[in-house]
């Protein structure tokens, strides 16, 4: 992986992520100002928006790491930093696809199966990444 690639994927993680915690604080635990307001918070259908907008970027980025980083160390058995690897890696396709059929599902309780298995899959992969980066690199 290169510094670029890693850059990148370190950035849109850091904004996917961040405009997802806020989007999730205004929708779950901001109590609205008025008991008939549609939203929570004002901005609540901004950070929806920038977290959507964003998203697209991560998947970029992981598709950019995909071969060099991710798929040749699943293969050989590289044993630094494995479980965290390991733990993106099946965590990111539940993620990503969660987020999306959560855009286009109408029916209720589709919608409400999505949120669960988003949040669930974003926030275990949002650890298991600063998990990865925070772990000791192995000697070369």
């Amino acid at each position: 992986m290169t510094r670029g690639s890693a850059r990148f994927l370190h950035v849109s993680t850091a904004l996917v992520g961040g405009s997802g915690l806020v989007y999730a604080w205004m929708r779950y635990l901001v109590e609205p100002a008025d008991e008939f307001a549609v939203v929570n918070h004002p901005w609540q259908p901004d950070a929806l928006h920038a977290h959507i907008a964003v998203a697209p970027l991560l998947v970029f980025a992981c598709g950019w790491i995909w071969l060099d980083h991710v798929w040749r160390r699943v293969r050989s058995g590289f044993a630094g930093r494995r479980r965290s690897g390991l733990a993106l890696f099946a965590l990111f396709g539940p993620m990503v696809l969660s987020g999306y059929l959560l855009q286009i599902s109408e029916a209720e309780l589709a919608r409400e199966i999505w949120i669960v298995t988003h949040v669930a899959t974003s926030l275990l992969w949002t650890s298991a990444y600063l998990v990865h980066q925070l772990a000791p690199r192995p000697a070369r």
